[in-house]
């Protein structure tokens, strides 16, 4: 994730809340006016995504078309998954012309909901529950969780496997007027049949057009997905694809999913792939499972053979849909997330180039220079951040995957469930540091001299930008899977005296305690992950995943700079043009769309 969300300083993942409260009553507080809405808004800085398609072959060029028009049906299937009332309030919204009504559907498009994704979820718009539900609309909004909990325990196995599928929703069946009837699970091919075979459709349009022989087996193949409910042949067809034109399309991530951590949301991302980049950044993947025989945990727990591969992919970003549009736009993810398929083929990590620059410049240079002392700031670098995103991706790959817990076969996601996200997204930062220093220091004996600058500056360099991503992260707020598990980082890291704060309250690393800190908690996260062992990881998460005084000061210095950056998809508004669903346009910013 940012995973989907996606790469370390740029996922915007929900982190689960522990319990369901009462149904949620409407807002009681007065919403944002005009004025508040639009400061609200202007936290996203507005961004111009241009990309040249030129190089693709005209079938890809007609391919494509398709492709953006399959991803925005996307946008309406993701709506629906993230709350039941959100159609009805968008379409109400979109009549309402007026400066506070052509606001609020602007923000409600950016975060693809009435609740704001960096304020905790609070809601902007009145009638409406002040917060989002925990279980989204994958569950009955009056489900408590342990009415789900009851009802699967006395399910058959099978039954038991469809109830924490990926690709259901849980539903009440044969409620009567006085309560609830049974709990039921309904395959997203039957909860979405009004939005799906349309979707499928294009995909087998776009497949006959395309001269790639790789991507027509993937569409064809995840349209089938999208009607049969069976996506593990497309998962594997999409690791093998290998096309200029790159696609990522269909239910993934489960960080909406804030009960269980069980439902994925459907997304896309249309992309141009970069060939230079992609073929520097490929020497990497070639000791995966030397750094894994490496990491600080205990020899029985690393994983004696990793999948077979783990592509990367680096391209430039036409579109993104669904839950990969919106609020915190996601620079880089791994995929796919059923075990299954990375036990058989590993997994992908596919970066956004452009949309890594754009957050550089916008966001993360100017928080360097509110956060560092001036020192550290001359080491902040865009090579360091976009190798340090790399590695984030790579080390999802990396660590407990199956692990037996009590005997039993089981993952680590299935144990620590709620909590997965956050634990899960600070292991993989924590463990791309790890890794970074690991073939820094063999750079010459891996042969990656060329490709991973190894002296001292380099190292200040890694570190010093890794610090100043952390005040990103945790801007996106604790209610976010990465902004807890970055306060947790933090924490531990400046309790440990590698980061150290100046008499001026700017920050800094100390370069002679860093590598030993990074390593120490690096095993506590691992640890954790390869024991299944929830009690530890809520326990470290409680303790370390909170905003201290001195990190709020600094929080507050940067209220007037952008958060993150908001895509304007010109290329993709440019060759298919939006007819619905378009977000409002303040004067002078152009067509714009995603979140």
């Amino acid at each position: 994730m940012e995973v989907k969300i996606i790469g370390y300083v740029v996922l915007a993942l929900l982190f689960g809340g522990m319990t369901i409260p009462a149904p949620a009553q409407k807002h009681p507080a007065a919403s944002p006016g005009l004025t508040q809405l639009q400061k609200m808004t202007s936290r996203f800085a507005p961004t111009s995504l241009r990309v040249d398609t030129s190089s693709l072959s005209p079938g890809d060029r007609e391919a494509l078309i398709k492709l953006l028009e399959a991803s925005r049906i996307l946008d309406d299937v993701f709506l629906e998954q993230l709350w039941k009332g959100n159609a009805a309030l968008y379409a109400k919204l979109q009549k309402d012309r007026t400066p506070l009504g052509r606001a609020r559907e602007h923000y409600f498009w950016l975060n693809k909901g009435p609740w704001s994704g960096i304020d905790e979820n609070q809601a902007f718009l009145p009638g409406v529950p002040p917060h989002k539900p925990l279980g989204a609309n994958f569950y009955p909004e009056d489900m408590a969780k342990q009415d789900f909990e009851s009802w699967i325990a006395g399910l058959p196995e099978k039954d038991q496997q469809q109830a924490k599928s990926f690709f259901t929703v849980i539903r009440w069946k044969d409620a009567g007027a006085g309560g609830h009837g049974q709990l039921v699970a309904i395959p997203y091919s039957q909860a979405y049949r009004d939005k799906l075979p349309r979707a499928a459709s294009l995909l087998k349009e776009a497949a006959e057009l395309t001269d790639n022989d790789s991507l027509k087996r993937f569409l064809r193949s995840r349209a089938d997905a999208f009607l049969s409910n069976d996506y593990y042949e497309s998962d594997v067809a999409w690791m093998d694809l290998d096309a200029p034109l790159d696609i990522t399309i269909g239910p993934y991530e489960t960080y909406n999913d804030e009960l269980f951590g069980y439902k994925a949301a459907f997304e896309a991302y249309v992309n141009l792939r970069d060939e230079e980049e992609t073929a520097k950044l490929s020497a990497f993947t070639q000791h995966l499972q030397e750094i894994e025989d490496h990491l600080p945990l205990d020899p029985e727990y690393r994983n004696p053979k990793l999948g077979a591969a783990a592509p990367i992919r680096v391209g430039d970003e036409i579109l993104s849909a669904g839950d990969g549009a919106h609020g915190v736009q996601t620079a880089a993810y791994n995929l796919p997330n059923d075990d299954r398929v990375v036990q058989q083929k590993g997994s992908k990590r596919v970066m956004l180039k452009n949309v890594q620059e754009a957050k550089f410049r916008s966001v993360l240079l100017p928080i360097a220079r509110r956060t560092l002392s001036k020192s550290a700031v001359v080491d902040v670098s865009f090579d360091s951040f976009f190798t340090h995103i790399l590695a984030h991706e790579l080390m999802h790959g990396l660590g407990p995957h199956q692990i037996k817990v009590q005997g039993r076969d089981t993952t680590p996601r299935e144990e620590l469930k709620e909590i997965y996200a956050p634990i899960e997204e600070a292991k993989a930062d924590v463990t791309g540091l790890f890794a970074l220093q690991y073939m820094m220091d063999h750079a010459q004996d891996m042969g990656l001299t060329k490709a991973l600058p190894s002296d001292d500056a380099a190292q200040r360099q890694l570190y010093s930008t890794y610090l100043a991503s952390t005040f990103r992260s945790l801007r996106f707020g604790l209610n976010e899977a990465h902004g807890k598990g970055m306060a947790m980082q933090f924490n531990f890291l400046f309790d440990q005296g590698a980061f150290v704060q100046n008499e001026d309250g700017t920050f800094s690393v100390n370069m002679d305690k860093v590598r030993d800190a990074v390593i120490a908690l690096d095993h506590d996260l691992l640890t954790v992950e390869a024991e299944g062992d929830y009690a530890g990881a809520k326990k470290m998460l409680d303790e370390l995943g909170v905003i201290r005084p001195a990190v709020q000061k600094a929080l507050d210095n940067l209220q007037d700079v952008p958060t993150d950056i908001e895509p304007i998809f010109v290329t993709a508004d440019e060759l298919a043009p939006v007819v619905s669903h378009e977000p409002a346009r303040p004067l002078g910013r152009g067509k714009k769309r995603d979140r």
